[in-house]
């Protein structure tokens, strides 16, 4: 597996891979993927990664501002997607971890996750990278899925960064 910058050639597996996501029912309050130019525009170009095989990209992560507000340009949002058939096998450790670095190089000092409760993997996985819950956003927003519309909670997860390290 290699990890390296996400790119246009990209587009067609990470978007795949994003439906799956949605299509799973417990990684995303969206109910369709957008275009490669609407994905792209809200994603950091410097932190955007896929890891892949010699055959497919395998997973991808991404940061997104949390707001355009100038004092909140050290914050971001975490987006973390594995392709189903790679999940269990170390991908998401990978590209996290990726994602963190390339974060503290970029002089981010807060990573943002907000996560179903029933994503019980993905909360192990930021949690064991030094990611803690804030909280539970109760009930928070209506989840179309398969037909069925239903009140979702989010864990709200953060990891800070030493400055003055």
């Amino acid at each position: 597996m290699q990890i390296s910058p996400m790119r246009p050639e990209h587009a067609a597996e990470v978007l795949a891979i994003y439906q799956a996501g949605i299509d799973g029912g417990n990684a995303t309050f969206e109910t369709r993927v957008p275009t490669w130019e609407a994905f792209t525009s809200g994603k950091l170009a410097d932190h955007r990664f896929v890891a892949a095989d010699a055959e497919r990209v395998l997973g991808w992560a991404a940061l997104s501002p949390s707001s355009p507000r100038p004092c909140y340009a050290g914050v971001a949002e975490v987006s973390l997607y594995i392709h189903p058939g790679a999940q269990g096998r170390g991908v998401g450790r990978a590209l996290l971890g990726t994602l963190i670095d390339s974060s503290e190089r970029g002089g981010f000092w807060t990573l943002e996750a907000g996560i179903f409760p029933e994503n019980v993997a993905s909360l192990h996985l930021h949690r064991s990278l030094g990611f803690r819950e804030i909280g539970v956003r109760r009930r928070v927003a209506r989840h179309h899925h398969a037909g069925v519309s239903r009140w979702r909670d989010v864990v709200s997860l953060e990891r800070r960064t030493d400055l003055d390290a």
